[in-house]
């Protein structure tokens, strides 16, 4: 660490945008990533650095009434290289913000390799940092060893949950005789999704074949461990009711089948997945049925009949720590204050929601090295809302992951309408960003 200011380890999405403003603000950067270094994860494929595991979407990137295209819209403003990316390498996906998987992340490793204020190295972490400034950015699938030296340092166990990998569909194995393209009540281009739709009978075969499909075992350590609501696996919702997935991820509302001029009973939609369109991930399937069973269950879906797949499901046992009682305002562990962590071993969720806490990191620590104070960004902002309930304002025996939303955010006061109060809400939001960046 001579000749490096600060130690990031962990080359994902929060890794990777902290050890970005830490470079641009001009400090030397050693970036630890365990992959190309002849490890890998139980969910990454590659050794490019911000791997995209799961879905390729950064969700809605609408900045006036929705949290999380609000933290999009913070992110640009703040140089985000994760945002930049992003935008660079965008796909077509209605108001959201999705993203072509494999040049997305060639775009972030290019970038960060030519940095010249940023060393990759190719290295496992087994334990944390003695001494210097760190952040540790290992994501929920934190190392065994590098888990136990966090778990040595807190003095508390690790929290977990599963999360699961929708499966990944060739688009030339798609029968649109039967599938169609549209986006719900047509909004973006209008045809952003693939839709294939399902009558009762079909429905009704799909759920029970849902539920007796045979699923992976779990490990002893993996039994009792809860799952993230925001990522469910599709067989699990089917175990909660007989409609519960058709009022989630196979709801039919504003998709017209252009073959009846109506709603279908279910739909179940494919979002590009790749600049080409050459790949289409199956939106809210993630899975733990069995590879076999997925192949078999999935071509009963009208319009798949003949599908070939990119990618199956998967299913993997994330971490993070209790971060409300471990960390203080600005990100630092209390009890080895030169360590600092970031991205979903903090319990936040989701990719952007990762790259903001990274961002934050980054800068918190760029100006430790400056020798001045960075406050945090104010709680009426999405950076401020998800830095607040990561570090003290949810219940620390509770904690689960959490994605950015207008309930962390302070309320705002009076009665408005649903649509008025989020406009409410990011209109002070961009004042409050404003503030913190230009202050008196």
């Amino acid at each position: 660490m001579t000749n490096h200011d600060i130690h990031v380890i962990g080359g994902g999405l929060a890794g990777s945008e902290a050890a970005w403003q830490l470079a641009e603000a001009g400090f030397r950067v050693r970036l630890s990533e365990m992959r190309g270094s002849g490890e890998m994860t139980p969910a990454h494929q590659t050794d490019g650095l911000a791997e995209l595991v799961c879905s390729n979407s950064f969700r809605s990137d609408d900045a006036e009434s929705n949290a999380v295209g609000l933290l999009h819209a913070e992110m640009r403003a703040l140089g985000s290289l994760i945002l930049r990316e992003g935008d660079a390498h965008k796909v077509p996906a209605g108001s959201a913000l999705a993203v072509d998987r494999d040049g997305f992340s060639a775009g972030v490793t290019a970038a960060l390799q030519a940095h010249p204020n940023i060393t990759i190295v190719r290295e496992r972490v087994d334990t944390l940092p003695a001494e210097g400034l760190a952040i540790v950015a290992t994501g929920p699938l934190t190392a065994t060893g590098l888990a136990d030296s966090i778990g040595a340092a807190t003095g508390a166990e690790s929290l977990a949950f599963f999360d699961a990998i929708a499966p990944i569909v060739h688009f030339d194995t798609i029968d649109m005789e039967t599938a169609w393209f549209q986006s719900r009540w047509n909004k973006g281009e209008g045809k952003d999704y693939i839709n294939c739709p399902m009558d009762k009978e079909q429905y009704l075969a799909f759920h029970q074949g849902l539920l007796d499909g045979e699923k992976t075992e779990f490990r002893e350590w993996e039994k009792n461990t809860p799952y993230f609501e925001g990522c469910m696996p599709i067989e699990v919702m089917a175990e909660r009711g007989v409609d519960t997935l058709r009022y989630g991820p196979m709801k039919p509302v504003g998709l017209d089948d252009p073959r009846t001029g109506r709603w279908p009973y279910a739909v179940v939609q494919l979002r590009q997945d790749n600049a080409r369109g050459t790949l289409w991930n199956m939106v809210g399937f993630q899975t733990k049925l069995k590879y076999a069973e997925q192949v078999r269950l999935f071509r009963t879906i009208p319009g798949l009949e003949q599908a070939e797949f990119a990618r199956l499901g998967g299913l993997h046992r994330n971490t993070f720590i209790r971060s409300p009682e471990l960390l203080d305002p600005v990100l630092r562990l209390k009890s080895r204050p030169n360590i600092r962590f970031a991205g979903q071993i903090t319990g936040c969720e989701g990719y952007v929601e990762s790259a903001a806490i990274g961002l934050l990191a980054g800068r918190f620590a760029a100006a430790e090295l400056a020798g001045h104070t960075l406050a945090p960004p104010p709680a009426e902002t999405a950076l401020g809302a998800l830095l607040g309930h990561i570090t003290g304002a949810a219940e620390a025996e509770t904690y689960q992951p959490m994605n950015v939303n207008f309930g962390l955010f302070p309320p705002i006061a009076g009665r408005s309408k649903k649509a008025d109060r989020k406009k409410l809400y990011t209109a002070r939001a961009r004042a409050a960003l404003t503030d913190w960046l230009e202050p008196a």
